[in-house]
């Protein structure tokens, strides 16, 4: 599957004329963006990865993507996007998330156009083609999306592969992204950062911010040890948890009391 992928890359890339242009990943360290950086570079085209940061980003998923871009031999660039993100959501009701990618793709824009990219890739897969989207408003093959209002073409390589057909090719090609054992919103490995665990009618302060990454850091080493995916919503200190038992459940009530949260009135969302 991977030689065929590979080889579909890179016949693509020479019809649409992209295979001499200069392609920039967005690459989060998730196997999405992991494996598009891949593809895009054991095809032989001119790559490089761009991965955004902030104050609450995990910390050990970014060491992960930074290793793997130097076995790659991909050069790499870092971006913090800590003000950024705080003069966007600071003040407003959540889910962060929105707002978040939205720092990130014009960051992204300007990032590429003053460094002299002509090309942003990412690693959207068929499961996450909504309609309407931006980037599904595409002529001919939405593989790469020629946007007047960003200034800059999307090559998305994955976006006709399911999330499962990811993860095989992922598996294929023995990639295998440093895991924080978040519950997130779907049983597939979709991770993100500890913000989006904000609850979603609150007004987001910097002092949220800093609970939901305190809270879901120790909850993440938790659910490592247990293997189990877990994670915690502030401030109602939701617990939400794919596989957890009582003993679990107990161990992360004992997490939640250091921060505040009540033993006995924290509720549960156990599945």
């Amino acid at each position: 599957m991977i030689t065929e992928a590979v080889r579909e890359v890179r016949e693509f890339s020479r019809r649409a004329g992209i295979d001499k242009k200069r392609i920039l990943v967005l690459f989060s360290g998730g196997k999405d963006s992991s494996l598009t950086l891949y593809l895009l570079r054991k095809a032989g085209l001119n790559v490089s990865a761009l991965t955004f940061f902030h104050r609450w980003s995990w910390k050990e998923p970014l060491r992960w993507a930074m290793g793997f871009t130097r076995e790659l031999g991909v050069e790499h660039y870092l971006v913090d996007i800590t003000d950024g993100l705080l003069r966007e959501v600071a003040g407003r009701k959540g889910p962060v998330c929105i707002n978040c990618k939205k720092v990130m793709l014009w960051n992204a824009k300007w990032f590429a156009l003053n460094n002299g990219f002509d090309v942003l890739a990412k690693g959207d897969n068929a499961n996450d083609k909504i309609i309407g989207a931006l980037l599904d408003q595409c002529e001919g093959d939405i593989r790469l999306c020629g946007l007047p209002k960003m200034g800059i073409p999307f090559f998305r390589p994955l976006i006709k592969y399911t999330a499962e057909e990811v993860e095989a090719l992922a598996e294929e090609a023995g990639i295998r992204p440093y895991r924080m054992y978040e519950h997130s919103r779907r049983r597939q490995w979709r991770e993100g950062c500890p913000l989006q665990y904000i609850d979603r009618e609150e007004i987001v302060t910097p002092a949220l911010m800093d609970l939901a990454y305190r809270v879901n850091v120790e909850v993440s080493r938790l659910a490592r040890k247990r293997r189990v995916r877990m994670s915690v919503r502030v401030p109602s200190f939701e617990v939400m948890c794919w596989g957890c038992d009582g003993e679990i459940l107990r161990e992360v009530r004992e997490i939640i009391s250091k921060f505040g949260g009540d033993e006995g009135e924290a509720s549960t969302r156990k599945t």
